[in-house]
């Protein structure tokens, strides 16, 4: 019996990823860890009966106190609960799907404790994804990626070891949908948050749901893989592929292109995460060859979504550039989100961020992270309040 930590149990992921538990009997859920929602994760609790319980929201702790079986611990509402619940000494995997920089620490810890991370927030590793590696390696800690397209490139480099990734790879096809706005025509300013939420082939958070519109999600996920794999990022090349069933390929030195392919249902990619090597039966439906009418791919429009190019400028740069970007992205779209700021100001925001000094460093530590983290926010909220008064 592997005991399961869910970091995001009320989000989309930690949903999915406790419909997956719901179906098997060898996992078990020791800790469930949530931001604010108290009514679903209390319907969680009585459900999964976890050991722990974590809600970041210290008012809406005090609330779900009440309701809670006594049995149960409830972690303190702070980062240091998130972390606490991350690196549980019962532990043996921990799936962080927490949301933007905030699972930045807590991932730290599931590392330094040497847990299987199946990792579905990427953001730290778009922030110090070279660090963290090392940090894994360093504390005999694995990391199987979570998201859709990173787990594809995961299982298609299963046959080769993690040193001979960078002589044995040509080139990562990382595909896209698209979003909801790759083939609109119309005024990006006039988009609303309700518009950029209506994602064509998936069901996710409201975050990532922005960055799919915008396209910075497959540039986050570039760094990601860059990170994740030590894999240049020249060598990563984008595609739009509006179907998602081809959720990304590896081409190797030899010209062989190996590829993974199913119907888009995030239910995959996490029971893989949680049952590598091996594989079991899902509930996902298979794909029928019969029905597909066509699979397209398509170059992405860099002019038409600045937001990937800024993406891929911080990759090439390094230092301090993933962090700004990721930092003020998070900020842009929250501010979208509140309709604070239109749509097409979301680059303009990024971009003018990372136009900033001190981004640039060759040495850099996790707490040189959090800091320059915490930097950026405050600029790109600043940057924001600008623009809205205009």
């Amino acid at each position: 019996m592997k005991n399961c930590v869910i970091l995001g149990s009320t989000g989309s992921i930690g949903k999915n990823a406790l419909d997956v538990i719901r179906k098997m009997k060898d996992f078990r859920v020791l800790a469930l860890v949530a931001n604010s929602n108290v009514k679903e994760i209390i319907s969680q609790a009585f459900e999964f009966n976890p050991e722990y319980i974590c809600l970041y929201d210290a008012d809406k702790t005090a609330e779900l106190k009440k309701y809670l079986p006594k049995k149960i611990k409830l972690l303190p509402p702070s980062l240091e609960g998130l972390c606490e619940a991350a690196s549980l000494k019962k532990a043996d995997i921990v799936i962080n799907s927490l949301s933007g920089a905030v699972g930045f620490l807590p991932l730290i810890s599931s590392i330094r404790s040497g847990k299987t991370v199946a990792l579905a927030n990427k953001e730290p590793m778009v922030m110090a994804g070279e660090l963290i590696m090392k940090e894994a390696k360093k504390y005999g800690a694995s990391i199987i990626p979570v998201d859709s397209e990173p787990s594809a490139i995961f299982q298609c480099l299963s046959s080769v070891s993690y040193d001979k990734i960078p002589s044995a790879v040509k080139r990562i096809f990382l595909t896209a949908s698209g979003g909801a706005f790759y083939k609109y025509k119309g005024d990006f300013s006039k988009i609303k948050p309700h518009q950029a939420l209506k994602h064509p082939n998936w069901k996710m958070g409201k975050k990532i749901t922005i960055d799919s519109a915008t396209l910075m999600n497959k540039g986050l996920e570039s760094i990601e893989i860059k990170n994740l794999f030590s894999i240049p990022i020249s060598s990563i090349e984008i595609l739009i592929h509006p179907q998602s069933i081809i959720h990304s390929a590896v081409e190797f030195k030899d010209n062989s292109v190996l590829a993974q392919l199913s119907n888009p249902d995030m239910r995959l990619p996490i029971q893989y995460a949680l049952t590598w090597p091996d594989r079991h039966p899902s509930p996902v439906k298979e794909i029928n060859f019969f029905e597909l009418s066509k699979l397209e791919f398509l170059k992405p429009d860099f002019q038409r979504f600045k937001c990937l190019k800024l993406a891929i400028e911080s990759a090439k740069k390094g230092g301090f550039y993933p962090t700004a970007l990721n930092a003020a992205n998070e900020e842009a779209v929250a501010a979208f989100l509140s309709e604070k700021i239109s749509f097409d100001l979301i680059p303009e925001i990024v971009e003018k961020v990372l136009s900033l000094n001190s981004l640039s460093s060759k040495k850099i530590t996790f707490e040189d992270i959090v800091e320059m983290d915490e930097w950026v926010r405050n600029k790109a909220v600043e940057i924001i309040n600008r623009l809205a008064k205009k």
